[in-house]
């Protein structure tokens, strides 16, 4: 949970948030690239003992795989164990090809049941060496158990076994790489400690001094540093990850999870402008909607509106969409939802339909949206309804074992409800039902695939205060918002109100040199 500040927010306050936030830094060099198939990657490789022929596009393989090009990978580690049956290794990186450890949602029974049968296959075909039986093992023990609602427990039985290969390997840096990866994705989102990503980091950061041009060193140090306590550590990985893996879409769009933790809005346009080129180039959808939604919030955040709209009015022309997969129902309900509510149209966050298909998550942030439209327009029965469609959502989400989002969907119902009993004259309901949901949001990490709540829930409560002309506590609220999610532009416009409102004209002109 954010440590609270006590007593009045002065300059001192916001003078220590200026120094959190680094100053904005000219935007690297994203040149565009041409991408059928990808092919500058970065430079991998791992000692197997398949036939030398094919060692090469096994490397090549296993560079798509550090970038989650997922499709790309398993076709090439398909061509190897074509080209040298003898290669188990091949049949591993296939069932990888399937394991997504950081996405959503988990993998189907069908992704498991192929997952098991490729490393049966490797299993027939008999590793030659130690470390090979025990990648294939480990990554048996996760496609072992075929039911796709016992994810969590798999990845922590594979993070284990990897934990063992790594102890039984330390000199064999792609054993150690998988092993951090494990790790990260295995980090539970309540420990705002962040115990796992370190002892991630503390693993890559040798392999990445050694190996500088390893793309999934540096992919998985940005996801390690993805949190306000470490991004500051992730901008050497970050700047350089985009430059590695030119060719993959995914490496062109990683920086900006550090550019948006630390508001460095301008680097982080152009990193997903080269992302989504590149992904529409190569056809992946997913990937380019997930650039899109990034792009998006930084739009938003550098008050470049009309560049938000033309993007949300591409998205609708997209055609239809598959929302069963978490990325691109994610990403095409966000936009649309970020525009409205981030420049408080509320009788289009009202007008919102959800996408069918989606899973609940992404269904909330819909009826979420509607619900503070509505509320916001004073319609407080329209309001109840929606209400009622976001406690429906968590109450599948839990049925669906999923208590990390049964938890973020309630911090959006307490959100909807609170603006409701505001709308209903009820401040002080109000100012409680934020407040309850605002430490609950500060409890969790995100999600790797979002940028963040659509609105930090304390920059809510700041805002709920400063309409109640309490701007001291307003303020307080908001300095603390900025800190988690530095440069929000909505955030550092109320905190300029609320300082200006508790005469504090010296805070309100630091907040606004932020601007």
């Amino acid at each position: 949970m954010a440590q609270r500040l006590e007593g009045p927010v002065t300059s001192w306050a916001i003078a220590a948030l200026l120094l959190a936030a680094p100053a904005a830094q000219p935007a690297s060099d994203h040149s565009e690239h041409s991408h059928p198939p990808p092919q500058k990657l970065g430079t991998v490789h791992f000692e197997t003992s398949c036939a030398s022929a094919v060692r090469a596009r096994f490397d090549h393989a296993l560079a798509l795989l550090h970038s989650f090009a997922y499709d790309f990978a398993a076709s090439e580690f398909r061509a190897v164990a074509a080209s040298d049956p003898d290669c188990a290794m091949a049949h591993w990186g296939v069932a990888m090809s399937g394991f997504h450890q950081l996405w959503m949602p988990p993998p189907s029974a069908a992704v498991l049941q192929a997952g098991h049968e490729e490393l049966s296959a490797a299993q027939r075909i008999g590793a030659r060496s130690a470390g090979e039986r025990e990648l294939i093992e480990a990554a048996a023990v996760y496609f072992g158990d075929e039911d796709p609602a016992h994810d969590a427990s798999r990845a922590q039985r594979y993070e284990h076994a990897m934990q063992s290969a790594a102890q039984h390997f330390p000199k064999d840096d792609e054993v150690q790489i998988f092993y951090a990866l494990a790790l990260i994705a295995t980090a539970a989102p309540t420990d705002r400690s962040h115990a796992n990503q370190k002892r991630a980091a503390a693993i890559l950061e040798p392999i990445y001094r050694r190996q500088p041009d390893h793309p999934g060193a540096a992919h998985y140090l940005i996801h390690a540093y993805d949190s306000t306590e470490l991004a500051p550590l992730g901008l050497r990985a970050a700047r350089a990850y985009a430059q590695i893996a030119p060719s993959a879409p995914h490496a062109l769009h990683m920086p900006s999870h550090i550019f948006t933790r630390l508001g460095l809005w301008d680097e982080s346009i152009e990193s997903n402008q080269a992302a989504r080129r590149a992904a529409h180039e190569q056809g992946d959808t997913g990937e380019e909607l997930h650039a899109m939604d990034y792009l998006t919030y930084a739009y938003l955040q550098r008050g470049r509106e009309t560049e938000a709209v033309r993007l949300v009015e591409e998205l609708r022309s997209m055609g239809p969409l598959t929302a069963d997969d978490f990325k691109v129902g994610y990403a095409a309900t966000a936009m649309p939802v970020r525009l409205a509510i981030e420049r408080g149209r509320w009788g289009d966050a009202a007008a919102i339909e959800p996408l069918q298909g989606s899973p609940p998550q992404v269904q909330a942030i819909t009826h979420w949206a509607r619900g503070l439209g509505h509320a916001r327009l004073g319609q407080t029965d329209l309001a109840a309804a929606d209400i009622a469609q976001i406690e429906a959502c968590a109450a599948q989400s839990r049925a669906l074992g999923d208590g990390y989002g049964a938890t973020q969907i309630g911090v959006l119902s307490g959100e909807a409800r609170a603006w409701r009993a505001s709308a209903m004259q009820h401040p002080d309901e109000a100012v409680a039902l934020l407040r309850t949901a605002a430490d609950a949001e500060d409890a969790l990490e995100k999600l790797p695939v979002t940028p963040g709540p659509i609105v930090p829930a304390r920059e809510l409560l700041g805002r709920l205060l400063l309409e109640q002309r309490q701007p001291a506590a307003a303020l307080r609220e908001l300095t603390l918002a900025l800190k988690e999610a530095p440069r929000r532009r909505s955030g550092l416009q109320a905190a300029v109100r609320a300082a200006q409102a508790a005469g504090d004209p010296a805070t309100a002109a630091s907040l606004r040199r932020l601007l």
